[in-house]
């Protein structure tokens, strides 16, 4: 008896386990991205137009997001964007609502669902990038970003310090230019005033000459008398002068 009725129970179970895994059927509200994974930052795998049909496989049990189907697409859709039909009304996707809708839980296996759904679209080469979590794939960008732009930075300051190097580099080579210009420039000037020298002696001693009057006449020739005077002296042979009488005429020649 026991194992008839284990036997009939299996049955049964069998017999409602199609109606447990049947997907429910839901409507977008809204023209909505289906996407990769339960977040909004996964990439889109195609639009669902406003009001048409789609078929939940399950949602998750934390967030109000959808696993369904739309044509030969498949993807993940936020509650908020899905209705279904409760008691004839349609009602949001949420889970007070999936056991009544038959819609089970469900948790998002990156790798199998991304193998199973997306070996043919472009983003499934990135997946490395996606495995570890929408907001750790966008935190990873941003700080890849932050660092490009730092290196980018640093390669203009790079670039700009050696501008501004060769700048200066080039600006001390037309200093050094300018110095030693006037070197040169300086040095030619004296050589002709060493060479102009002479002819100015020269003719500042024409000049006095030929402006000579008589008192410069009469100045050397105190100086002639002076130097006569002093060598009478040395030599012991200065003689007094008598005083001249008017008349005298010895005295006079004398």
């Amino acid at each position: 008896m026991k194992k008839a009725f284990l036997r009939v129970a299996a049955v049964c179970a069998l017999a409602l386990m199609p109606l447990v895994a049947e997907a429910a059927e839901g409507f977008a509200t809204a023209n909505v991205n289906m996407r990769s994974g339960p977040s909004t930052r996964y990439p889109a795998v195609t639009i669902i137009p406003v009001g048409e049909s789609v078929e939940i496989h399950g949602c998750l049990a934390d967030r109000p997001w959808c696993d369904v189907s739309f044509y030969d697409g498949r993807g993940w859709v936020a509650g908020q964007y899905v209705q279904a039909l409760y008691r004839s009304n349609r009602v949001y996707v949420e889970p007070e609502y999936y056991r009544p809708l038959g819609i089970p839980t469900v948790v998002f296996e990156f790798d199998r669902y991304w193998d199973r759904n997306y070996r043919g679209r472009d983003f499934y080469r990135d997946r490395d990038r996606w495995r570890r979590g929408p907001d750790w794939a966008e935190d990873r960008d941003w700080r890849w970003q932050r660092e490009e732009q730092g290196r980018q930075r640093q390669s203009r300051r790079a670039s700009e310090g050696e501008w501004e190097r060769e700048q200066d580099r080039r600006e001390w080579e037309r200093q050094q230019a300018r110095e030693r210009q006037e070197a040169r420039e300086r040095q030619q000037w004296r050589r002709e005033r060493e060479r102009e020298r002479p002819e100015r002696r020269d003719r500042r001693r024409d000049e006095n000459w030929e402006g000579g009057s008589a008192e410069n006449y009469q100045g050397d020739r105190k100086e002639e008398r002076s130097r006569q005077l002093r060598e009478l002296r040395r030599d012991g042979e200065v003689r007094t002068v008598p005083k001249c009488v008017f008349g005298d005429f010895a005295c006079e020649n004398d």
